[in-house]
């Protein structure tokens, strides 16, 4: 799509913020109003679009992608979010271990057992871990604990958090990052603790290498979403 506006705005509106192009409100996918909670995210979104040249590239736009997903989805089906969200929790990435080679096993101990003391201590939540890859079921009492903790989340960081689990693959290493405590590049370099060891064995191919550096992006944004909107004053 060429690009139709000159100016680029932010103002307050209904609900918080709104972008401007041309003095006229953003609309979503969805047609709904483009509607942000804080001016910082507003202001990002808004130099998203004052990057653009002459044709509007969406793949240069990755906050505005993610507030759309937010508005035209989380928000009309924050209960389905909560669940898929809490599914990553029922079988973590980080409740899995080998059984081989012993210094795999020993990295993922090493990378993954703090994480789990820390959810039982700031949530409550006792998770079990296994040897090998036969699901194991989670208690009830720890469900609870972490079903509880996601629905904390305002709709904007809910969808941060659904974009951050799904790439890691931990509703654990989700929370702790949603929550300040652990930084995104690192939480996604301990989700790929198996990956890495096997590249150190054996190489990666370059495509391989190219499809994480594009999710390492994919969860920098979402990150830097939590950080603008600081629902929970992170």
């Amino acid at each position: 799509m060429k690009r139709f506006y000159k100016e680029v705005s932010t103002a307050p509106a209904e609900g918080g913020f709104a972008v401007l192009l041309d003095d006229k409100p953003v609309k979503t996918p969805g047609r709904n109003g483009l509607t942000l909670p804080t001016s910082g995210l507003a202001e990002a979104v808004a130099r998203e679009w004052r990057e653009q040249d002459q044709e509007i590239l969406a793949a240069t736009m990755p906050l505005l992608r993610l507030v759309n997903t937010v508005i035209d989805g989380v928000m009309a089906n924050r209960a389905e979010v909560v669940k898929a969200v809490l599914s990553f929790g029922e079988n973590d990435l980080v409740c899995y271990r080998t059984h081989q080679p012993p210094e795999l096993l020993a990295r993922q101990r090493q990378g993954w057992d703090r994480w789990l003391d820390w959810v039982r201590q700031r949530h409550g939540v006792h998770l079990r871990v296994v040897l090998g890859l036969n699901p194991v079921d989670q208690s009830q009492d720890a469900l609870l604990g972490l079903r509880q903790a996601i629905e904390e989340f305002d709709d904007f960081c809910l969808g941060a958090l659904h974009v951050i689990v799904s790439i890691t693959g931990s509703l654990v290493l989700g929370l702790a990052v949603a929550e300040g405590v652990l930084k995104g590049g690192e939480a996604f370099q301990l989700s790929r603790i198996d990956e890495l060891y096997q590249a150190e064995k054996w190489g990666e191919d370059d495509q391989a290498a190219k499809r994480s550096q594009a999710l390492a992006r994919e969860l920098d944004k979402a990150v830097e979403l939590i950080a603008l909107v600081d629902a929970k004053g992170f």
